[in-house]
């Protein structure tokens, strides 16, 4: 557990130094290994290209068995901190979240307001006292465990907001106060719904961007200037690779 908590605070760090925090996103020990070997001090583990690694499918077609088991082969493959993404919990009471997670090694973990398994979103309360029980269990365990708390209120997939910004930041300043240490709005919609997002929120602030194109608040650069302090790749990494695979074996086929 040291080493768990040693990392985690060492990630937690990481969020503060006033450059911005690129975590590459893998799923598996090889892809973790490689960038590390390209020099990142920390790494992401995305659960849907993990699910696509397993033969699973993402939004908890996984069990916490299933991730838990990829992310632990991830986290023991490589010498520094990782932060895994575990979905909505898997309907899994936080207490117990905690403990399984650090077992399997992690430093931080992303935890959406989708609930999958009931298909609904979680009511704005209901995702901060689930932010803050997690907050708890780990402050109680001694880790700086990196909560980063997400939320779907632009993705529009279970529930169409008629001001999905209003409605991000309600949500992630309740998780902020509940005791996130980092959030993130998912699938923010341009440059200037991200400086609002930034202007008003207190942490750190986490965008996905594509490894090539960035996002569509911003390239990397301007990401950099507008003060994003973590960024992370989601499933566009592993997508980004497949044409260069295509490309390679096709000549073989």
């Amino acid at each position: 557990m040291s080493d768990v908590a040693a990392r985690a605070s060492e990630l937690l760090r990481m969020h503060h130094t006033g450059s911005t925090l690129v975590l590459p996103t893998v799923w598996d020990a090889w892809s973790a290994r490689t960038v590390v070997e390209a020099g990142f001090p920390a790494l992401s583990v995305g659960s849907h290209p993990l699910a696509d690694s397993r033969g699973q499918q993402d939004n908890e077609g996984m069990t916490l068995d299933d991730a838990l088991d990829g992310i632990a082969r991830i986290t023991a493959a490589v010498d520094v901190p990782v932060t895994a993404d575990v979905e909505s919990g898997y309907d899994t009471p936080a207490a117990e979240l905690v403990e399984r997670v650090l077992a399997a090694g992690v430093a931080g973990i992303n935890v959406e307001d989708t609930v999958h398994s009931q298909g609904r979103l979680r009511e704005v309360a209901e995702h901060a006292d689930y932010i803050g029980a997690l907050r708890a269990a780990a402050d109680e365990a001694g880790v700086e465990l990196v909560v980063n708390a997400r939320t779907d209120a632009f993705l529009g997939s279970t529930v169409t907001f008629e001001d999905p910004l209003a409605e991000a930041l309600r949500r992630l300043q309740a998780c902020e106060a509940a005791g996130a240490r980092s959030v993130y709005p998912v699938k923010v919609p341009d440059a200037a719904t991200l400086r609002t997002l930034l202007a008003e929120l207190s942490g750190p602030v986490n965008v996905t961007a594509h490894p090539v194109d960035g996002a569509a608040s911003g390239s990397f650069a301007e990401l950099k200037a507008a003060g994003v302090q973590r960024i992370t790749f989601g499933p566009l990494l592993m997508k980004a690779l497949a044409p260069s695979l295509t490309d390679l074996v096709t000549p073989w086929r």
